[in-house]
């Protein structure tokens, strides 16, 4: 095993902040890593990690070495993989959960049956990822939570996001004509986790953006339990157009407060700017760009 395997072992392992998950990273065993970085350590004769049975810890040498390598290493990969013509090689993306186009099923079956060569590693996380620290090759959120320096090229069109409720419901508890309506009816709501405040309903009237806070009788981070429970007659929910679309266009469910949902940008592929595009990550560019022409 070479040094510039070792050292990226290493990043990774830093990164990660455990055995386990760098080795799925890098697609090796844990073992794999654990022995990689001892024989860094003895090469040097500097432990890198503070190690205890749950979880490891850079030292302060470690950190040093982690600062220093983790951006040109990333260059370094990168060209390399750019010596070969055909992409190949494990592609790691995270994406968020509402992004129904990327997530569907046909964008990433027609590139994997393109790319055989290319692995595809999906992350579907709602949490705020840095990309580059948590080992991504790239991520799919929406563009107005991309970072300025990032490149971002568009997945899809502008997207729009709406409530919805099943014709029943609507029957029972009436319809809501203007979202200050909502605090009367039983809402289903959404949250990443446990640690943060459901997500605020966003509203546009008369040009201006404002939030409804409607207190959720039901909330949750797992976008069909929504779905299942307002098809059952529980309420009120909200999130992007193509997500529920199916059961709209079903009459299954109502579209409600249409006048105040403005569409908005959609979502975008981003990755950090590099000189050299690894081809894995190309070939990914260059057929988003060719699944949305069509």
């Amino acid at each position: 095993m070479d040094d510039l395997n070792l050292l990226r072992m290493f990043v990774t392992v830093g990164e990660a902040g455990n055995f386990r998950e760098a080795a799925d990273r890098l697609g090796v065993t844990r073992s794999a890593v654990s022995q990689g970085v001892r024989r860094l350590e003895d090469t040097y004769g500097t432990a890198l990690f503070h190690r205890t049975t749950r979880s490891v810890r850079l030292t302060e040498a470690g950190a040093a070495l982690q600062s220093t390598l983790s951006g040109p290493l990333a260059e370094i990969v990168g060209a390399l993989e750019m010596l070969g013509d055909t992409p190949r090689g494990t592609l790691r993306i995270a994406v968020a959960s509402i992004a129904e186009r990327f997530l569907s099923g046909p964008l990433l079956a027609s590139f994997v049956d393109a790319h055989p060569q290319i692995a595809l590693d999906v992350t579907v996380t709602d949490a705020e990822t840095d990309i580059v620290a948590g080992g991504f090759d790239a991520g799919v959120r929406l563009g107005e939570v991309i970072a300025q320096d990032m490149i971002a090229v568009p997945v899809t069109g502008p997207q729009r996001q709406v409530c919805v409720a099943t014709p029943g419901y609507l029957a029972a508890h009436g319809t809501p004509a203007h979202p200050r309506d909502l605090i009367a009816h039983r809402c289903i709501g959404w949250r990443p986790d446990p640690s943060v405040e459901p997500y605020r309903w966003e509203f546009e009237e008369g040009g201006r953006a404002f939030s409804v806070a409607a207190p959720p009788h039901i909330t949750t981070n797992d976008m069909q339990l929504m779905i299942r429970t307002a098809l059952a007659g529980g309420g009120i929910t909200f999130g992007m157009e193509e997500t529920f679309r199916p059961w709209i266009d079903s009459g299954e469910f109502v579209s409600l407060l249409d006048d105040f949902l403005p569409p908005f940008a959609g979502f975008y592929l981003f990755f950090p700017s590099r000189r050299n595009l690894a081809p894995k990550l190309r070939a990914m560019i260059d057929h988003v760009r060719r699944f949305r022409a069509v």
